[in-house]
């Protein structure tokens, strides 16, 4: 392995690529492969573009200022890891079945009301995305708040082991990508990895206190566990009006109470506001800080996204839906007052056998719900 070399080279490069048709002059190009894909025919393209040089891993392709690697993604994830012990910021790790991004921008926003916050940029949160984002940082973070994505069991693991997170939050646990995990229990045990990292290293992971799932792990599995509901010795209670388009309502700390708006829809967006708010709070934002900056928030992600056109509301959360965001995306729609509601419907990915029985169970559910 030719890591510190590529380390040495790294500290003069301008970023990272993995992309030849984006590299910039000064970056440091990773010639990556997949399935329908080989990094290692761009490698000269991306040179072209005014690459310091591309860590290849095919003999085939080498030419000046190529570095050739047993592995090219191993490579770039020993790296990251490298990078990391360098890094002296905090670094947030957020995983779970449903909420992870919009929590992970909320906890973001928080933090970057009060500090140098830098997160995952997109949805770079898995083995390639995540080394992404440790190798942006800016080097004067003062946190870093990562996204945990999985589809198999020890991915979550092998991701803390890159990212070494200090702190984490898992948003909850249902049955996203049953497939590659094989059951509710396999997607238990997956997610839970960032919790077992967390009790072996004495990290702080943070728990939705009304869900008695991460309540139960949590008791068995973490050392020390902040709850959502007192993050800092005092009780935080947030109450919301959920028949608006926008989420909005009070948050009462202290004996104070703080009223507060978003552009965020949905009323599951809650428990990721409490997320937000109890990582702030422990880390000492300020509440009234926190509250404006989860105002501030303006999601572009496809997630909880509001878009007005000229003659009518859209409301996109197009990404790779599960079924339990689907059924809070449904249940949200239909509580809103408006007439002439019209709800478009796209498939569900990586469900198993189970496909068909969850996708009629939705379906049922949109009847139910008058859609």
């Amino acid at each position: 392995m030719r890591t510190e070399e590529i380390y040495g080279i790294f500290r003069k490069a301008t970023g990272v690529s993995t992309d030849s048709r984006t590299t910039k002059p000064g970056e440091l190009f990773f010639a990556l492969s997949g399935p329908n894909f080989d990094g290692n025919r761009f490698a000269a393209a991306a040179l072209r573009s005014g690459a310091i040089a591309a860590v290849i891993d095919d003999p085939d392709h080498e030419t000046e200022n190529t570095i050739l690697v047993d592995d090219s993604l191993r490579e770039l994830q020993l790296l990251a890891t490298k990078v990391r012990n360098d890094l002296k910021a905090k670094v947030i790790a957020v995983t779970g079945s449903n909420g992870k991004t919009t929590t992970r921008e909320l906890i973001t926003a928080v933090l970057s009301s009060r500090y140098n916050a830098f997160s995952t940029p997109g949805n770079l949160n898995n083995h390639i995305g995540l080394p992404l984002t440790i190798l942006a940082a800016p080097s004067d973070s003062e946190y870093l708040v990562v996204e945990m994505g999985a589809n198999h069991i020890g991915e979550i693991a092998r991701l803390c082991t890159i990212a070494r997170p200090d702190t984490g939050v898992v948003t909850n646990i249902g049955s996203a990508h049953i497939e590659g995990f094989g059951s509710l229990e396999g997607v238990i045990r997956a997610k839970s990895e960032l919790y077992e990292y967390l009790r072996k290293t004495g990290g702080v992971a943070f728990y939705d206190d009304h869900d008695e799932l991460l309540t139960e792990l949590i008791y068995k599995m973490v050392v020390k566990a902040v709850p959502y509901s007192d993050p800092t010795g005092t009780d935080i209670h947030i109450s919301i009006r959920p028949e608006e388009l926008f989420l909005s309502g009070e948050v009462y700390f202290e004996g104070k109470k703080f009223g507060f708006s978003t552009n965020l829809f949905g009323e599951h967006n809650r428990q990721n506001i409490r997320a937000a708010l109890a990582v702030g709070l422990f880390y000492g934002v300020p509440l009234d800080d926190a509250v404006s900056a989860i105002g501030k928030y303006v999601p572009d992600n496809n997630r909880s996204q509001v878009v007005k056109t000229a003659s009518n509301t859209l409301i996109c959360d197009s990404y790779n839906a599960n079924p339990v965001s689907m059924a809070n995306a449904i249940t949200a729609f239909a509580s809103l007052p408006d007439k002439g509601k019209v709800c478009i419907l796209g498939d569900m990915r990586e469900l198993g056998p189970s496909a068909g029985d969850v996708h009629n169970r939705i379906m049922k559910l949109v009847k139910v719900r008058g859609l």
